[in-house]
């Protein structure tokens, strides 16, 4: 093995150099693995407890905002660091780049702390406040209660795997998700049907799984696999480290969060239709979410070349990187979004044998199909901006989709036009949020041409 700084310099040398169609793949196909695995717990334990009736399917719906909650604290913290750990390592600084590691993975874990203890705490207010119906509650409890003291590992966890991700080591990540991802399905029947668990068994087997990724994930960091050191005595407790931090993890912060709203939100003004609506919106979301992680895989490849060659003013690079990025993923997900719209039925079968829940989720799923492709150029732009640390622009993208669009589109559609309003929503806010990002993107991208231009002139 060599030494920290050697590896640090041959990784600078692999993302500034390594042509643009070679590296962005590399580092991708580890990552869409890790997005892919990462949603197959959500995935299986919606698959599994669906088989226990349509109340239990809308539980896992409901505590998914608990998990997305806990998420958005643990990519907050994870891509700000792992944003910034890529420009330092891009101007040679790993003593900086150890100590914005530490910071944020010391400080997600106390927040997830935080949210174990109150959650736990208020349990039954808070299930009720995420949108559990009367019949859903006591399922929604029992799953929540083990979500809630896996919360602080959790988020920690996330803020692991980005900064893997930000020094080029996306394979280290991906094995310590796929570990615990593999053992979460063999945990979910074991629990749920052999040992009489029911939807405990599920949450059981969640929390499980998430602490051996946890474990697998720090080795690396404490064995010398990575670049980075995690240790308390890097924990930087200056206001300078934080600013870097929230400058490009905010956004990630906004839209998780709103995320974590908007699906209260979809449970709440889905409640009135039923527990069917309940159960085929929330089946919905975890199958366009599954789809949607091989684009944010994809993405998160591009991520630390994006910030290593901003870093190193490789501006040529930057520009051709983010178009290698959405003309792939364009192409990708025209074909990917035909695919959930001709077997959206299917699909929805495959969870759960109810025809009201296969009948609401075959039109919400068709309508998130068509829109797919729009969400490639809002994607590749949001991940672009917190990579070279235009907070704002990453901000304003972050909020618009759920925060300007769908959340006042769950409001007030479903009144004038039922349960189809709540199926329309998603989709209208995708396209709403494209335009913006065209419009907003435009003017950044001929930013960086002009100082791609400079450069070159420079240099000549």
């Amino acid at each position: 093995m060599g030494s920290p700084q050697t590896d640090a310099d041959a990784r600078y040398i692999q993302m500034t150099q390594t042509p643009i169609p070679k590296l962005i793949p590399r580092l991708a196909v580890p990552t869409i693995i890790s997005m892919l695995i990462t949603s197959f717990y959500n995935m299986a334990d919606t698959f599994f407890v669906s088989k226990i009736s349509t109340s239990a399917s809308g539980a896992v719906g409901i505590v998914f905002s608990l998990m997305a909650i806990i998420q958005a604290i643990g990519f907050t913290f994870g891509v700000g660091s792992g944003s910034y750990i890529s420009r330092l390592l891009g101007e040679h600084n790993p003593e900086r780049a150890n100590q914005a590691a530490s910071t944020a993975f010391f400080s997600a874990a106390a927040c997830g702390l935080v949210i174990a203890v109150f959650g736990l705490l208020f349990i039954d207010p808070f299930m009720r406040l995420l949108g559990a119906t009367p019949t859903i509650l006591p399922y929604a409890r029992d799953y929540a209660r083990y979500i809630l003291i896996g919360a602080p590992y959790m988020a920690a966890s996330f803020v692991m795997n980005n900064n893997l991700r930000s020094e080029g080591s996306a394979l280290l990540s991906m094995i310590g998700i796929a570990a615990g991802a593999v053992l979460n399905i063999a945990l979910d029947p074991l629990f749920i049907f052999t040992f009489n668990m029911g939807i405990a068994g599920a949450a059981l087997a969640t929390i499980l799984s998430q602490l051996v990724s946890f474990f697998i994930l720090l080795s690396n960091f404490t064995r010398g696999r990575s670049s980075i050191s995690l240790h308390i005595r890097h924990f930087c407790v200056r206001w300078s480290m934080f600013r870097e931090i929230l400058r490009t993890g905010l956004p990630t912060f906004y839209r998780q969060g709103l995320a974590s709203v908007a699906a209260i939100l979809l449970n709440v003004f889905a409640a009135p239709f039923g527990d069917s609506a309940i159960a085929g919106m929330s089946i919905t979301t975890r199958v366009i979410m599954f789809l949607v992680s091989v684009l944010i895989g994809f993405g998160q490849g591009f991520q630390p070349v994006a910030g290593f060659n901003y870093g190193a003013k490789r501006y040529d690079r930057l520009l051709d990187a983010f178009w290698f990025c959405v003309k792939v993923g364009t192409l990708a997900f025209l074909a990917i979004g035909a695919l959930g719209f001709f077997f959206a039925p299917q699909v929805l079968a495959a969870f759960i044998d109810d025809p009201e829940v296969i009948r609401i989720g075959t039109l919400a799923m068709r309508l998130q199909s068509a829109t797919l492709p729009f969400q490639v150029w809002v994607i590749i732009s949001n991940m672009m901006y917190q990579s070279i640390g235009y907070g704002t622009q990453a901000s304003v993208l972050a909020l618009a989709r759920q925060g300007l669009f769908f959340i006042p589109l769950i409001m007030l559609l479903p009144i004038p036009l039922g349960v189809l309003g709540v199926q329309l929503s998603q989709p209208i806010a995708d396209i709403c949020t494209f335009l913006v990002a065209l419009a907003l993107t435009g003017g950044t991208l001929r930013r960086l041409r002009g100082m791609r231009d400079q450069m070159q002139t420079s240099c000549a």
